[in-house]
């Protein structure tokens, strides 16, 4: 699977591969259709209207495709699978011999017993992986290279690494720059912040996060006690539950029978505690659920024995063929479970809830940030319970972020064919901006690092007349700068401008306004109520009853980084109501990521000196009073001096330094050789 090798998420896959079995088992005349995910993200309009991706080549990156599958039928020219190649055995002939791969294609072209998101697409195979996990960066990156002599018009890479590559991140830029969309995987290494890594990372791609499905198994759960929200999440095996419960909390130590004996548990909520306080005891999750329920429980939560929160699973091969779980029963993290078994102490009531929810963000997904200057992912997708094709004429139901990317792949699919002239950028934006808020169980809106902008909408995108560029703002602002303005340039596909009409979701601390000029909107942010921290809102932009949303994150800082720029020369200026004494300062080239980096103090002007035009990331950590504190800025240079410096080395897309260092080394070294050879 995509990016991780953590324990819990193989266990994850476990619960559902179990649930899925179940389904199999219980109903063997199911439909093998995206029934379920593909109609709940819009596919059902485009395909009346006849868009089904004809004439889209979408290259998969991954551990090939079986092309033998019914559903994918046939290699070469006449084929599903057009072409690609095996970068593992270096052969012509791209065959999956894991599955993985042909589950990501059936997702997006599959045409037979089952349809893809855009069935009638084709597919280019490309093998850099044998089994999913262990993956060559070198080999992703010349299977990009092959896609673009390829001419793919997609590129979905549903595999990726761990941390920030920039090999990669460069290959998908060139990509891009050729006119390719490039769909990534957001990877599995939730709910963890800071956890995309390459290609994900990477702001020119699409980057996609999974959510739950639009299938009964898609339930989430709350704990409220005394006003406050606890984190817990159902076991599998769980029921919803028609009504709210609501009763006194109970500690129940391990749930064991004689741990239950003299409490009065009849129609309390149990805490219990996972596993045992004896050495070499098993006390399954079953146990526990079937004794707090034979002494009358109306639900139980298991709180882990360690940091952190766990998935529990009710229904495996050592419950015995005739237990059914008759209460919920959920889990919760170590560290709140400690929390609320204090509380407890005193006679305390709390209320549990077990309901459906399908745009629940899935537990493993990977989570933002990765940078102070755009969000990440982009929007989320269904990734949890998909059917879909596998290898040897097989189906089966799977769960990951790597299945959550080909359904946007998919869909740019559709886009693609209903205008093809549209840019990767545009292709981005109808997608990201059409999405629908994802909320958690309690009906808040989840953080973008978490969601994006929300989930895919295909019917919403299909519909979009307006390009938005970009797909998300990013304020800076502090004491020093209490109003900062920025573009969102507005692009009518059919040329009308008429009826925009703009909102915000706003927030106490910063106010936001807008003014439409010239198929420009002027956003300004400006300092409400003094805060310091990040705060996160959006602007909705609405016409003729398609509604685009806008992420907007601002920080609110203490310190100002303030950039004067001419002919490439950035001088910059530290501005703070407080004595600073130290400030690093990184210039990043937005285009290929390359960074120069300087320092200032308040006796030392610092300055950086750029040498093509374009866009350039300023980010700063400067000491205050001993603590360091982030302040970033964006400058866009129009022109440069004439003078060229180094600019052999930005062409080649090499920092200077390091090239710099090793001409050193090598001149010294050829100097010594010269001395010993006379």
């Amino acid at each position: 699977m995509v990016y991780s090798n953590k324990i819990v998420f193989f266990a994850v896959i476990l619960i559902f591969t179990i649930i899925c079995f179940q389904f199999f088992k219980e109903d063997n005349n199911f439909e093998i259709f995206l029934d379920k995910s593909g109609p709940y993200i819009g596919t059902t309009h485009p395909m009346e209207l006849g868009f089904d991706g004809t004439g889209i080549k979408i290259a998969v990156i991954d551990t090939g495709v079986d092309y033998n599958h019914p559903d994918l039928f046939g290699f070469g020219k006449d084929g599903k699978v057009i072409g690609g190649y095996d970068f593992v055995d270096n052969d012509d002939t791209p065959i999956d011999t894991n599955g993985h791969g042909t589950e990501v294609a059936g997702i997006i072209a599959a045409d037979g017993q089952l349809h893809g998101i855009a069935p009638k697409s084709k597919i280019l195979a490309y093998r850099v992986s044998e089994n999913g996990e262990s993956v060559s960066s070198d080999l992703i990156i010349k299977a990009i290279e092959r896609a673009i002599l390829d001419k793919a018009d997609v590129i979905n890479i549903s595999l990726g690494v761990n941390i920030t590559n920039k090999k990669i991140d460069n290959a998908v830029n060139k990509a891009v720059e050729q006119g390719i969309v490039v769909v990534t995987a957001a990877g599995n290494n939730g709910p963890d912040l800071k956890s995309i890594g390459s290609p994900g990372i990477n702001p020119n791609t699409i980057t996609v996060g999974a959510t739950y499905n639009n299938i009964t198994a898609s339930l989430v759960s709350t704990l409220e006690v005394e006003g406050k929200n606890y984190q817990v999440l159902p076991m599998v095996g769980t029921s919803p539950i028609d009504a709210p419960i609501t009763a006194e909390i109970l500690f129940g130590q391990y749930g064991r029978e004689r741990d239950l004996a003299d409490l009065k548990v009849k129609d309390s909520i149990l805490l219990v505690e996972r596993g045992s306080d004896q050495e070499g005891e098993i006390v399954y999750f079953s146990d526990k659920e079937n004794n707090a329920a034979k002494f009358g429980a109306r639900a139980i939560i298991v709180y882990n024995n360690e940091k952190g929160l766990f998935l529990g699973e009710l229904t495996h091969e050592f419950a015995g063929p005739n237990y059914s779980p008759t209460i919920p029963a959920l889990s919760m993290s170590g560290e709140e479970g400690q929390t609320l078994k204090k509380i407890i102490q005193n006679k305390t009531s709390g209320t549990v809830n077990v309901f459906y929810h399908p745009d629940f963000v899935a537990y493993f997904s990977s989570r933002g940030p990765v940078s102070p200057f755009y969000i990440k992912p982009d929007l989320v997708a269904p990734g949890v319970f998909i059917n879909t094709t596998l290898s040897n004429r097989n189906y089966n139901f799977t769960s990951g972020t790597s299945f959550a990317a080909p359904h946007v792949s998919g869909a740019a699919a559709i886009l693609l064919q209903k205008k093809n002239d549209l840019q990767p950028i545009e292709v981005k934006s109808l997608l990201v901006t059409t999405t629908n808020s994802v909320s958690d169980a309690y009906g808040n809106q989840f953080p973008v690092e978490v969601t994006g902008s929300g989930r895919l909408n295909l019917t919403q995108a299909f519909d979009a007349n307006l390009i938005i560029t970009p797909t998300n703002l990013i304020f800076n602002l502090s004491p020093e700068q209490k109003v900062q303005s920025q573009f969102l340039k507005i692009k009518s596909i059919d040329g009308n401008y008429d009826n925009i009409k703009v909102s915000f979701i706003g927030n106490e601390y910063v106010k936001l306004k807008s003014q439409l000029e010239n198929n420009n909107l002027n956003i300004t942010a400006s300092i409400n109520k003094e805060f310091f921290g990040e705060v996160q809102d959006k602007a909705f932009i609405e016409q003729n009853g398609i509604v685009y949303n806008i992420p907007i994150v601002s920080h609110l800082t203490n310190a100002t980084i303030d950039v004067a720029e001419h002919n490439g020369v950035m001088n910059f200026k530290i501005l703070s109501p407080d004595e600073w004494s130290y400030a690093k300062i990184s210039v990043i080239d937005k285009d290929n990521s390359i960074v120069d980096t300087t320092s200032a103090t308040p006796t030392k002007d610092a300055k950086i000196t750029v040498y093509n035009p374009g866009v350039y990331w300023i980010e700063s950590k400067i000491m205050i009073d001993g603590k360091t504190f982030d302040a970033d800025n964006i400058v866009e240079v129009k022109s440069v001096t004439e003078t060229k410096g180094f600019d052999i080395f930005r062409q080649i897309k090499i920092p200077e330094k390091p090239i710099l260092i090793i001409f050193s080394v090598i001149v010294i070294i050829a100097l010594v050789g010269l001395k010993i050879r006379r």
